[in-house]
């Protein structure tokens, strides 16, 4: 039987003051994540006019998307350097780009310079959606494991909520009475059009700036110190989350996970090592059907979701507010739940919850029924998946991999999420012109099918089993070729 924790039968007694700032710092990260992946799409009114982009045209499609290549180069960077440069030093670079990026695209003068910047910012934002959640990971014992790693998802979902709010804020009402035809000649002449989408980037250049300087304070992870050899470093940073004993312990369970390949550098071939290639490929599954499942569209396409659900330009704006704060909620009580109820009961039921939402707002859509149920349907969509799909899915990549392989192996899952996030955000327009919204809902209620028969399959329970329990729990279940229970 595995042990729930590395120091015995007794917990120690954690330093969760410790362990609370540094999980904190390094979960700013995903708030910079946050805003920077939605602050786009409230500014886009405003600096589509401003460049003379064309509605419905290759350009305005390159500029929503261009962060995404920052995002998939920075996950590959990822996995190339976390191994060897260590998860902090990468953060920092993080940070840093964050700052510049925020800095830039609120000055950029043209249309390369601002979708440059935006890249750069996407580089940011794919080494902190790996590094953040893992670095906590290997900071934090078992026991809490799961809530301190969905603080990286609470505050990935503050910063998509502040910056809905921070736009709302920002922008200048439109005066009803204007056109569509006339709307982008009266955005362009505006203080909108001019400075205030430059607010809008601009404001997250503070919360950048102190995260950059922050990690600087922030300890490396013990698990890569002593895969570099910097036992005593862990050692002590150990003891600082749990005392001399269970530093002791935990240093033990480390050495003995990467005793037979001490001192060797990771290399592709690993992945398809008996045992190591059938956890990158459930941690590959889950990443994807994170994406797949629909429920970013609703984030990414919010106008085009509640328009045809009856609702007007003002109400929209005021929707998407809505979802965020459901958002929010719903991610605090997936912190209170992961921990208790279990990583693979949580995923079951957002799987399944989606499923049957999506059944019945695709019935909605199809009879042309309008209304406020329908926003409530739409809600109860976000609510189920905050406080599942969305943090749980961050838990389980980060404490699955074996210590030798983490780093490349987050890398992979982390850059297929966001190849099945651009798959999902280029498809949308193109699903919903030959099915309907009918349709595209059907389509992902199918997809939760797949995924909930997936997750049942394969995916063991992990709470309460330290790190290197967990990768004696997959390689155990390899060599006896049973399902992973």
């Amino acid at each position: 039987m595995d042990r729930p924790q590395s120091s015995g039968t007794r917990s120690p007694a954690y330093d969760m003051t410790f362990l609370w700032s540094v999980c904190l710092v390094a979960a700013m990260g995903g708030l910079l994540f946050g805003y920077d992946w939605v602050v786009i799409g409230g500014a886009k009114p405003f600096y589509e006019p401003y460049f003379h982009i064309a509605p419905k045209s290759f350009w305005q499609g390159l500029a929503q998307s261009s962060a995404l290549a920052g995002c998939l180069a920075g996950a590959v960077l990822s996995g190339m350097l976390t191994d060897r440069w260590g998860r902090r030093r990468l953060l920092i670079a993080a940070g840093l780009l964050f700052t510049a990026s925020a800095v830039w695209t609120a000055l950029a003068g043209s249309y390369v310079s601002f979708n440059a910047a935006r890249i750069l910012g996407g580089i940011g934002i794919g080494l902190a959606s790996n590094l953040s959640p893992m670095y906590i990971a290997e900071v934090s014992p078992a026991e809490v494991r799961g809530v301190f790693v969905s603080i990286n998802q609470l505050t990935i979902v503050i910063g998509i909520l502040a910056a809905q709010i921070t736009n709302w804020a920002i922008a200048q009402p439109v005066p009803p009475e204007i056109v569509a035809d006339q709307l982008a000649d009266f955005i362009r002449g505006t203080w909108n059009g001019q400075l205030g989408w430059r607010w809008m980037f601009g404001a997250e250049t503070v919360p950048a700036a102190l995260f950059f300087l922050l990690m600087f304070f922030v300890p490396e992870s013990p698990r890569w110190l002593v895969k570099a050899g910097r036992d005593t470093a862990a050692e002590r940073i150990l003891a600082r989350v749990g005392g001399p004993r269970y530093a002791q312990n935990a240093l033990r369970d480390i050495r003995e996970s990467l005793a037979s390949q001490a001192g060797h550098r990771t290399r592709m071939g690993d992945l398809f090592e008996p045992g190591m290639f059938r956890i990158v490929a459930l941690g590959v599954f889950l990443a994807v059907f994170q994406q797949w499942c629909g429920i970013n569209v609703i984030f990414n396409y919010a106008q085009e979701v509640f328009q045809a659900a009856g609702y007007g330009v003002s109400a929209v704006m005021l929707n998407i507010v809505i979802t965020g704060v459901i958002n929010l909620i719903f991610t605090f009580v997936a912190i209170y739940t992961v921990d208790r109820w279990g990583r693979r009961t949580l995923m079951l039921m957002g799987a399944g919850g989606l499923a049957g939402i999506y059944l019945i707002l695709g019935l909605g859509y199809h009879f042309h029924s309008t209304g406020v149920h329908m926003l409530v349907l739409v809600v109860s969509a976000i609510a189920c998946y905050a406080m599942s799909l969305a943090p749980v899915t961050w838990v389980i990549i980060s404490e699955i991999f074996p210590n030798r392989i983490r780093g490349v192996g987050v890398s992979i899952a982390v850059f297929s999420l966001w190849l099945g996030c651009t798959a999902l955000t280029l498809t949308f327009p193109l699903l919903l012109g030959a099915l309907g919204p009918d349709g595209v809902f059907w389509l992902y209620g199918a997809i939760c099918v797949a995924g909930f028969v997936g997750i049942l399959r394969f995916l063991p329970e992990t709470k309460g089993r330290t790190l290197e329990a967990i990768e004696q729990q997959f390689l155990r279940a390899e060599t006896t070729t049973r399902p992973i229970t």
